[in-house]
């Protein structure tokens, strides 16, 4: 029995695709390559905007009619936040929410047996039960995610993610140790820890952000500890101090900003305002030198005026980001700014899109090009069709150099000798 797999949305998911696929393979199971049309066909799903609830009814809809006599199966968040509209897609034979990923091979097992629909989407509670989900590889990676963290308490006014990932939750410390070990034994040699809050991981415990990345760094093998993205106002001068001593700590702070404007800010219902994000990154910036500063940026946010989005602009282009995602506004049922007075309109949002990210990409070049000269040390994830290989150094930045494929996987030192918007080209140092 063979399974296939498609994977829509953040790293998180990406992560329990990973968890779906060793589960099947400890049923029995062998992974389908892409040419071969599987017995089982797995959508894990994502719900952030109403788009990604279309392309998961579409994925659905598509992999039926390619596939009719596979078991097709409906994972994710989208079903977790909309159990009804999930249960309608009758294309989907065994339907599953977050919480219940680990039935996968029993439902899909009962499917089988009595061609009867599977359907397991348990709502959130209040509880905070410990994640508990593991793996031990990651395919076709050179680097691994490691979740340590679900749900958040947050509840800014556009999102659903509450709704679909529940309250804030921990993977223990001591799993954290042993994944770690057993993914650096299997020779990944950098490792990124992720959650959907993940600056909140440990929270009602007794460790924080910190203590994972110093366990993480530890692990047998590992030479590299990355972090996911973080929300601003939950990173102590405390827990900066100790990541600046874990070893191999890559200083790459990915700050979710989503405005530059305070009032915008308000309305979203962040927890900061742009005095404290600025005062943050001075802090990073001092106990990391150089460091890259990544963000998120919403343009278009109900209410969010002209005056509004050029102080935003002002204050992203201030900032000096390394990397930025500009994304306009998209309203998500389910959510208070859906019902929000003041909604912008299209073409508005499209315009100061275009804007925010002509300025982001000329902050990326301005940090791009004040690498050229150094020497970095860069993961090489993969070989370009032009035959350079590609990859990844501490900061962030993507490199391109000669190289043959055999060094895939490699940390390697690398001079930089150009700039672009893109990243970087450079030499391999003998």
């Amino acid at each position: 029995m063979t399974a296939g797999f498609h994977t829509l949305g953040c790293k998180v998911n990406q992560y329990e695709t990973q968890y779906m696929k060793e589960l099947l393979e400890r049923a029995g199971f062998t992974l389908a390559t892409e040419a071969e049309r599987p017995d089982v066909f797995v959508i894990n799903s994502c719900t952030v905007t109403a788009e990604s609830d279309r392309k998961t009814r579409q994925l659905v809809r598509r992999y039926r009619a390619l596939c009719p006599g596979s078991v097709i199966v409906l994972t994710g968040c989208m079903p977790q936040a909309f159990p009804k509209e999930a249960s309608a897609l009758k294309e989907a034979d065994v339907v599953l929410g977050n919480g219940t990923i680990p039935l996968l091979p029993e439902l899909v097992r009962r499917y089988m047996e009595t061609g009867e629909r599977q359907a397991a989407v348990n709502p959130h509670g209040k509880e905070r039960p410990p994640v508990v989900q593991r793996i031990t590889g990651f395919s076709g990676r050179t680097k691994a995610f490691l979740k340590i963290e679900d749900g958040c308490d947050r509840f800014c006014s556009y999102c659903i993610i509450p709704t679909a990932r529940g309250r804030v939750r921990s993977k223990p410390l001591s799993q954290v140790r042993k994944e770690a070990s057993d993914l650096g034994r299997a020779g990944f040699r950098e490792l990124v820890l992720i959650g959907i809050n993940l600056s909140a991981y440990g929270r009602e415990e007794e460790y924080d952000l910190a203590d994972a990345a110093e366990a993480a760094s530890r692990a047998p093998g590992v030479e590299r500890v990355r972090l996911g993205s973080l929300e601003p106002d939950q990173l102590s001068d405390e827990m900066i101090s100790r990541l600046a001593a874990v070893p191999g700590f890559c200083p790459q702070f990915h700050l979710s900003l989503q405005s530059g404007c305070d009032e915008t800010l308000r309305r979203m219902n962040r927890h900061y305002d742009t005095a404290f994000y600025r005062d943050l990154v001075c802090r990073l910036r001092s106990r990391f030198p150089d460091c890259s500063i990544t963000t998120d940026i919403m343009v278009g946010f109900p209410g969010e005026t002209e005056p509004a989005f050029l102080s935003s602009l002002s204050f992203c282009r201030e900032i000096g980001f390394s990397k930025a995602h500009v994304f306009p506004y998209s309203p998500r049922r389910g959510t208070k700014a859906a019902e929000m007075p003041g909604q912008v309109e299209k073409r508005v949002k499209e315009r100061r899109a275009k804007e925010m990210l002509s300025a982001m990409e000329q902050s990326a070049l301005a940090f791009h090009r004040a690498q050229v000269g150094k020497t970095t040390h860069v993961l090489v994830e993969n070989r370009l069709k032009s035959g350079e290989l590609e990859g990844y150094t501490p900061h962030y930045v993507r490199v391109r150099f000669p190289g043959s494929e055999a060094l895939c996987g490699q940390i390697l030192p690398v001079r930089i000798l150009h700039a672009d918007v893109d990243g970087c080209q450079g030499e391999l140092v003998l």
